[in-house]
C-alpha cells in the first residue's frame, strides 16, 4: 500500500499562489520554511518531505494583520487538513484537533500542526508566519503498539491507500479555499467548522501549567479556560514557536 505508492512517485500539483519545494527526509521542512522566510521568500512556498514513515510540510505566509489575527492561518490549515482527509479517507475516519495543534485520527494522536513567526508581539504585524504539518503514516518508535496506546498513524486507521502527495495537494487546495473565505467574509464560517473539530472542549486540560476546563474559544481562537469559577483567556499566539524552534 504505502510502499507501493513510493515505487512510483508522482509529481505534486499545488494550486495557484502555492510553490512546492521538496526536500530530503533529513531536512525539516518547518525549519527550512522559516529560514526561507527570514531570507525573504515569497508567500505561498510549501516545503515538503515525504518518506514511507511520515509527511512533513510547511507553508510560508506574509500576514497583513497583527500577529494575533494572523494566527488564524493555523486554524485554516487545520480545517483544510480535515477537509482533505474527508475527501480522501474512508467515511468512518474522524479527524480532530487539540487547541495546541495536535492532530487526532479516530481519537489517537497522529501528528501535529505548529506555527512560527518573525516576532511574538501579538499587536504587531509579523514579517512572516509559517505553519507546519507533521503526520505519521506508519507507527513511530520502537516496541509494540500497545506501549503507545494514545498514538496512531494513517495505516493503522485504514488510510494506508491514501497517496501522501495527493493528500498534500488536497490540503493546500482546501487551505487556500479557507484563506480566501476569511479574506472575503471574515473567520465566522471557519470558527464554526473548527468548533466541531476541537478535541477536549468541556474537558479538564492543562495549558502552560494551568489546569482548568476548556470551555471554548474567543473570536480569535484564543482558549477560554475556566479555573476555580473564573474564565481565563489564553491567546492562540501563546503556542508560537519563535524563529522555527521545535
Amino acid at each position: 500500500m504505502i510502499d507501493d505508492i513510493f515505487e512510483a512517485p508522482m509529481p505534486a500539483s499545488f494550486p495557484p499562489l502555492f510553490t512546492g519545494e521538496a526536500v530530503s527526509g533529513r531536512t525539516d521542512p518547518f525549519a527550512k520554511a522559516c529560514t526561507q522566510a527570514i531570507i525573504g521568500v515569497d508567500a505561498g512556498l510549501l516545503v515538503h518531505s515525504i518518506t514511507p514513515d511520515f509527511i512533513k510540510a510547511a507553508i510560508v505566509f506574509a500576514p497583513e494583520t497583527p500577529l494575533e489575527e494572523a494566527m488564524v492561518a493555523m486554524i485554516a490549515c487545520a480545517v483544510g487538513f480535515q477537509n482533505a482527509m474527508g475527501a480522501l479517507a474512508p467515511p468512518e475516519v474522524g479527524v480532530h484537533f487539540g487547541w495546541q495543534g495536535e492532530i487526532y485520527v479516530n481519537g489517537g494522536r497522529a501528528g501535529r500542526l505548529r506555527v512560527a513567526a518573525s516576532g511574538n508581539d501579538p499587536s504587531k504585524e509579523p514579517d512572516w508566519l509559517v505553519v507546519g504539518l507533521e503526520l505519521d503514516l506508519l507507527p513511530q518508535g520502537e516496541g509494540e503498539t500497545g506501549e503507545h496506546p494514545n498514538d496512531t498513524c494513517l495505516m493503522m486507521e485504514g488510510c494506508g491507500d491514501i497517496s501522501p502527495i495527493r493528500l498534500l495537494e488536497s490540503w493546500s487546495r482546501h487551505t487556500l479555499v479557507w484563506l480566501n473565505d476569511i479574506e472575503t467574509d471574515g473567520p465566522r464560517a471557519l470558527h464554526e467548522q473548527w468548533r466541531g473539530l476541537a478535541k477536549g472542549m468541556g474537558d479538564e486540560v492543562i495549558i502552560g501549567g494551568t489546569s482548568g476546563t476548556f470551555v471554548g474559544v474567543d473570536a480569535q481562537f484564543g482558549l477560554l479556560l475556566k479555573v476555580a469559577g473564573d474564565t481565563q483567556l489564553i491567546p492562540l499566539s501563546s503556542i508560537l514557536k519563535t524563529g522555527g524552534t521545535a
